[in-house]
């Protein structure tokens, strides 16, 4: 008998879905930490800085660079009190480094 394919939205997909709501969960927890977080990123660094993942008490920020990551790095301590002192139980910030591989 023929499947009938028909598109739904992501939102609709993540209702069905418990995997996918989690997931769609995590990834706009993840946006509202760092939007928590920007006045604390200095401006010329904030367009280097996107969302990553949560892992349980540990947040992965995608960096754009080394020396971003390095400015990044000096700033953990008080990005962390920032999201902690919000509600977020947040232990660890892993930096994860982005090198553009483009010609």
């Amino acid at each position: 008998m023929p499947r009938h394919r028909h598109a739904v939205s992501l939102q609709q997909a993540a209702q069905e879905s418990p995997t996918l709501a989690r997931l769609s969960e995590l990834a706009r927890e993840s946006g509202q930490r760092l939007e928590a977080i920007q006045g604390l990123i200095p401006e010329a660094l904030r367009a280097a800085v996107q969302p990553g993942p949560i892992d349980g008490q540990t947040w992965c920020l995608l960096v754009h660079g080394n020396a971003a990551a390095a400015k990044l790095r000096q700033l953990l301590p008080s990005l962390q009190s920032r999201l902690r002192s919000q509600g977020w139980e947040v232990n660890a910030i892993r930096l994860k480094v982005q090198i553009d591989r483009g010609s």
